[in-house]
């Protein structure tokens, strides 16, 4: 499997006290920081690597977009992450089905992962906001 060039995963309402303790944990990153209305942001590390990080609240239905700007984190595709950041956060975690591949796929569907190990395709359409 060849590691995704970045990752994403639109993540449930979370604390930022929760969202910063698993970004410290899974890649030594500080607390986030402001970076304009409704953005954050951070840098992590993950071998020797440095992993921008930048959070963007509320961009559907209650979900900030949470993305890696990276190959070189911890996991290989948006799924492993958003598998990982389930569990850790305790919250529902959502993505894209696969790589993205222009005109190839669907905007409406998208990976569920709930805590506990339950996931699967959903439709998830855009609210238009």
């Amino acid at each position: 499997m060849e590691q995704y060039p970045d990752i994403e995963v639109y993540v449930a309402r979370v604390s930022h006290d929760t969202l910063n303790a698993w970004l410290a944990s899974a890649l030594s990153a500080p607390p986030l920081t402001p970076a304009g209305k409704g953005k954050w942001k951070t840098r992590g590390m993950h071998q020797g690597e440095e992993v921008p990080i930048l959070l963007v609240d509320n961009v559907a239905d209650g979900f900030a977009s949470l993305w890696f700007d990276s190959s070189h984190t911890p996991w290989m595709t948006d799924q492993e992450c958003a598998q990982h950041a389930a569990e850790a956060l305790q919250t529902e975690i959502r993505c894209s089905l696969g790589g993205w591949h222009p005109g190839n796929d669907d905007p409406d569907r998208f990976w569920q992962v709930l805590p506990g190990g339950k996931e699967g395709a959903i439709e998830w359409p855009d609210s238009g906001r």
